[in-house]
């Protein structure tokens, strides 16, 4: 209760903040950060998307000088309509050998505080080689296991657009029936996201598509959109 106590407490300082989206301060050979936004890019979202549809979400990061760090996030307050309260807490370390190369390696566990039964757990490693970073996970979900292989190969130029590539797997622990009489035991999904910055403006181009087709797509339960191809354009901007 403590730890959720926390969290609540960091989440509404945090989504108060309108000068900026983190909130950083030096606490000995401790960084504590409050954040309105993911305040790191393997523990946060490099799997498991955020959920659509947040509007209120926020959490704290401690960062020690070894390399040890913890946290939690809160992608969705479960304040609007079919939404629920999503606690996400991480544990990692991350260590850079020098400017070119590092490695890092964590465990995350989502919890749903008013859905007990659908806590899981997820663990993952990250290899950052010359400003390219590659990553794995494997999540342990009630009655699923997923696994994913995740590159993201940073600004190439002289264009300057970046290039990012996700493959999941994902078995499922109970067959899903669908209407010519079959099952679904397992499936790929995938995408792939071309960005760009421009004039304060983040442009993305994202290709997703999944390994199932037609009526099997009623099964679909991945990390895309949707089931079939799709092409999607997004430009965000940050004010503040």
């Amino acid at each position: 209760m403590l730890t959720r106590a926390l969290l609540l407490a960091g989440t509404v300082l945090a989504s108060t903040i309108v000068d900026a989206q983190i909130f950083s301060r030096e606490l000995g050979n401790f960084d504590l950060k409050l954040a309105t936004q993911p305040s790191r890019s393997m523990a946060q979202g490099l799997v498991k998307p955020t959920t659509p549809g947040s509007t209120f979400h926020g959490g704290l990061d401690l960062t020690h000088d070894s390399g040890w760090y913890v946290g939690q996030w809160a992608p969705t307050m479960g304040i609007r309509p079919g939404s629920n309260l999503e606690v996400d807490s991480y544990l990692g370390y991350k260590h850079p050998f020098d400017q070119t190369l590092g490695y890092e390696l964590g465990l995350i566990h989502y919890s749903y505080p008013k859905l007990d039964s659908l806590d899981s757990q997820q663990f993952f490693a990250g290899l950052t080689v010359l400003g390219t970073r590659f990553g794995a996970a494997f999540s342990n979900d009630p009655d699923r296991r997923d696994s994913t292989l995740f590159a993201d190969l940073g600004l190439n130029q002289p264009f300057g657009i970046g290039v990012s590539m996700k493959y999941t797997t994902h078995q499922l622990g109970t067959p899903v029936s669908i209407a010519d009489g079959s099952s679904v035991h397992a499936f790929n999904d995938w995408s792939v996201k071309l960005s760009r910055p421009w004039m304060g403006i983040d442009l993305n181009l994202i290709y997703s598509d999944s390994s199932l087709d037609g009526m099997e797509c009623s099964a679909y339960s991945g990390q895309n959109a949707q089931c079939d191809g799709l092409l999607t354009f997004k430009a965000e901007r940050t004010f503040y």
